[in-house]
């Protein structure tokens, strides 16, 4: 017998499911969906508005979305496939066959350049397959139909440790629960030392204790699935090839804390993977691993359920991840109180990335010694690494925390490297004399993503990037971070395009310090890291780009009149200022 878990229809998937039938979101849409799900109308339009994945206006038949990350993203071939099917970027053509626009990273960045047309990741880019594309939307060929092996996706794990490693039998933490109990189970995760594989390498233990002695009876268990950082793919692999023990994660925190209620948070460009893991999700409830009386044993309730994002790179801070879950903005909350004593609809919430849950089912299976054997002594067990960008292997790769960059670098097969990015945009730029750090809390800490961008790379073009990225995904909920992020990207901007000056450096150093030191969350915190260790690992790189004078104006009123003179066709000395 399995648990009815089945709710009112989750207003994301809603929304969804109308834009895919309409192309768009529009006014008289959320009212009809307000009402139908009994939603107030400004929240319904707010969601709408606060997600990228979300439009107000028609987007084409066939929508196609590039990457703009530095690892799977392509500007020139975006801008071929533009020029092909002559349409203008971020608009949909007349005729309303086709809109072509970026994204953020689609978490394909061991496959090269890639885009997603209406949600499905293609990858493996070139010239060719640009053309290709271009002619069967000319034909106006279903997607379904585009030759099948472009939609492929191969996991690329190069080196397997600890989790990847072992072949996990569905229901075998489960039974190890059992057969020690919930407490001894918990005691196995304290004395392992496992901490969060987010980043932020909280204690897991001590997180699920915390939540397990907050007041109340009703407690939830939610999986972050909703990997945004450019450069990381590991969530990917991880629910494509490991999900049982991602699940399996789950139950037994659901068992430990007293959770009858699991939700994993699928960030939307994992879409895709959807009807896999509902799949899996479905045998599993037939097999007595999930739903009423699981292994047989009576109290023992615990199911999950599926949420899509809609493209939110805040979501995966965990109180906007919340937020989002509960059908609103995903706006991060004030904190504290927080989530462990009052998350998910005010009760208390166990909130961990897949990678964490997937190494507490493994713990228990295995034990804490055989976790603790791996790694330092301050960062015990492996870490799995998504890396990407300028080497000969990008991939996965797991390694026991306290490998070097220069140890990743030469297995990944990386030469004549100019520098490593360590936890994507928002960890830190590592210049060639930091590459006998080690990968660990104590040293280099990172969520998992590795880029590496050889000499030939324009470096700071890749911190320009960066810094376009925070500043589209702010979600404007504070002024530092809103109207900093905004700051910080035209000063790049100004510099990178030859017009900065050393006074234009002062003002980046400075305003990066106020974003960081007062952003309300993690995003505007580290918003700041690519520039401010750009200007102390890479200052020539900026110092070459300035002017030999004291200042340039911000804002050029005679360039900013040039439009006006094209359109009248003036170049004489009256239409000048």
């Amino acid at each position: 017998m399995t648990m009815n878990t089945q709710p009112p229809e989750h207003l994301l998937h809603v929304m969804h499911a109308h834009q895919e039938e309409h192309r768009f979101i529009s006014d008289q849409a959320v009212n009809s969906i307000a009402e139908k799900l009994k939603l107030p109308r400004a929240q319904v339009e707010a969601v709408r508005e606060f997600y990228a994945f979300f439009h107000s206006k028609p987007r084409g038949t066939y929508d196609l979305l590039f990457s703009n990350c530095t690892s799977c993203g392509s500007p020139s071939l975006m801008r071929q496939l533009c020029e092909l099917l002559h349409v203008t970027a971020d608009k949909t053509r007349s005729d309303g066959a086709v809109s072509i626009g970026e994204t953020s990273c689609i978490g394909m960045c061991d496959h090269g350049a890639s885009l997603l047309v209406n949600g499905r990741p293609l990858h493996s880019l070139d010239g060719s397959r640009i053309e290709a594309i271009a002619k069967l939307i000319e034909a106006a060929t279903p997607v379904e139909q585009w030759p099948a092996e472009w939609f492929e996706i191969n996991n690329h794990i190069h080196r397997s440790d600890l989790l990847l490693k072992e072949s996990f039998t569905p229901g075998a933490a489960l039974h190890a629960v059992e057969a020690g109990g919930a407490d001894a189970a918990l005691e196995k995760i304290r004395f392992s030392d496992l901490r969060g594989r987010g980043g932020a390498g909280f204690s897991t233990a001590q997180k699920w204790q915390f939540c397990r002695e907050a007041a109340g009876d009703t407690r939830y268990v939610i999986c972050n699935a909703d990997e945004g950082e450019p450069g990381t793919f590991k969530d990917r692999v991880l629910l494509t090839s490991y999900a049982d023990a991602v699940f399996e994660g789950m139950a037994l925190c659901g068992r430990i804390i007293g959770a009858r209620q699991g939700y994993i948070y699928l960030r939307a460009e994992y879409r895709y993977l959807l009807d896999r893991l509902e799949n899996r999700l479905a045998e599993r409830r037939e097999a007595g691993l999930l739903g009423e009386k699981i292994l047989g044993i009576e109290g023992f309730d615990f199911d999950i359920e599926i949420v899509v994002g809609a493209g939110a790179y805040i979501c995966g801070e965990e109180s906007a991840l919340i937020e989002s879950l509960e059908e609103k903005p995903g706006n991060p909350r004030i904190r504290p109180p927080f989530p462990v004593t009052h998350g998910y609809m005010g009760k208390p919430t166990v909130v961990n990335n897949v990678e964490t849950l997937a190494a507490a089912a493994a713990i228990v299976l295995h034990g804490e010694r055989w976790f603790r054997g791996a790694g330092t002594w301050q960062s015990r067990g492996t870490k799995i690494l998504s890396v990407s960008g300028d080497c000969a292997r990008p991939g996965i790769y797991e390694y026991p925390f306290g490998v070097s960059i220069n140890d990743i670098l030469k297995d990944c097969g990386a030469v004549q490297v100019q520098a490593v990015q360590v936890g994507g945009p928002s960890g830190r730029l590592v210049d060639p004399s930091h590459f006998d750090h080690h990968i660990a809390f104590e040293d280099l800490a990172t969520g998992g993503s590795l880029m590496i961008f050889h000499h030939s790379r324009n470096l700071l073009e890749v911190i320009r990037n960066f810094t376009c990225f925070f500043t589209h995904e702010s979600c404007g909920f504070c002024t530092p971070c809103r109207v900093g992020t905004a700051l910080l990207k035209n000063g790049m901007d100004k510099v990178a395009s030859g017009h900065g000056t050393a006074h234009d450096l002062d003002e980046l150093k400075a305003t990066a310090a106020l974003v960081s030191r007062r952003s309300h969350c993690g995003l505007g915190m580290t918003a700041p890291n690519p520039i401010r260790d750009g200007l102390k690992y890479f200052p020539e790189l900026f110092e070459a780009r300035l002017l030999h004078q004291e200042m340039e104006p911000e804002f050029n009123l005679d360039a900013s009149l040039e439009e006006a003179r094209q359109l009248t066709h003036r170049d004489d000395a009256e239409a000048h200022l």
